[in-house]
């Protein structure tokens, strides 16, 4: 499956295999949930003034029919590896509402008359 993908840098040099990591995550998300509508994913380094290292921050903005997922982590470790983190976290956050989608989780009787409303 093919998603619409938008790869924004911020404060970090592009580079082409950060990029081609990227695009595998996505594909993997886009197989485990296959209406996912969009991707955006943002890399940036956050300027902090602390004497601790460089702090990395990704952005995951997942665009779902009726709902939008976003994951957004800052992680005081290598670049892919705060990738990896987040699109971990992406990957958790989405499984939770493809279950909830399909009725595997139990909802709360208040929660289920709320959306019979809508």
């Amino acid at each position: 499956m093919h998603l619409p993908l938008q790869i924004d840098f911020h404060e970090v040099e592009h580079s082409d295999a950060m990029e081609a990591v990227i695009r595998e995550k996505v594909e993997k998300l886009g197989r485990f949930a296959s209406h996912i509508m969009s991707c955006r994913v943002t890399v940036g380094f956050v300027q902090r003034h602390q004497h601790r290292g460089k702090l990395f921050n990704v952005r995951i903005d997942l665009t779902l029919p009726g709902t939008e997922i976003v994951v957004n982590r800052d992680q005081p470790e290598e670049i892919y590896v705060a990738i990896r983190d987040a699109f971990d976290h992406a990957a958790r956050k989405l499984e939770d509402h493809v279950r909830k989608m399909r009725g595997d989780v139990k909802t709360h009787d208040t929660e289920r008359r709320r959306q019979a409303n809508t």
